[in-house]
């Protein structure tokens, strides 16, 4: 079973604004079988501890069909109070991004119902709707 099987599944399944750690542990437990709860868990904390060991070390993470976690660094920078105008420095800092395969866009994409995924190719047709 593919993870966005696994958590597109669960993504339907759920009616919150999120989904929870223990959501997940739920959704692995269900599909997987095999495990207990404990050890599902267990499992699910032992990925989520291995990605930010990765991430730490500012590397990047690739799951095929999901997409890529990549730490960067940026600069420190002048900007604004938007209340006082003052100039302040925001200081260096990594940030984590994440950019979506093209598998987990179209998953998301053909979730939503009455919605026609667009081609993939990016290529127009030249008509205007």
């Amino acid at each position: 079973m593919k993870i966005t099987d696994l958590l597109s599944e669960q993504v339907v399944r759920v009616n919150l604004p999120g989904t929870t750690k223990a959501e997940i542990i739920d959704a692995v437990y269900e599909k997987v079988g095999g495990f207990s709860k404990k050890e599902a868990a267990e499992i699910v904390e032992a990925v989520f501890e291995t990605m930010k060991d990765v991430l730490a070390r500012a590397e990047k993470i690739k799951i095929s069909g999901f997409g890529n976690f990549i730490v960067r660094d940026k600069k420190s920078r002048v900007g604004r109070n938007p209340q006082t105008g003052e100039e302040i420095e925001i200081s260096a800092r990594r940030v984590l991004t994440f950019r979506p395969s093209q598998v987990l866009k179209n998953a998301l994409n053909n979730s939503i119902e009455g919605v026609t995924p667009e081609p993939a190719t990016g290529a127009s047709s030249g008509e205007q709707g």
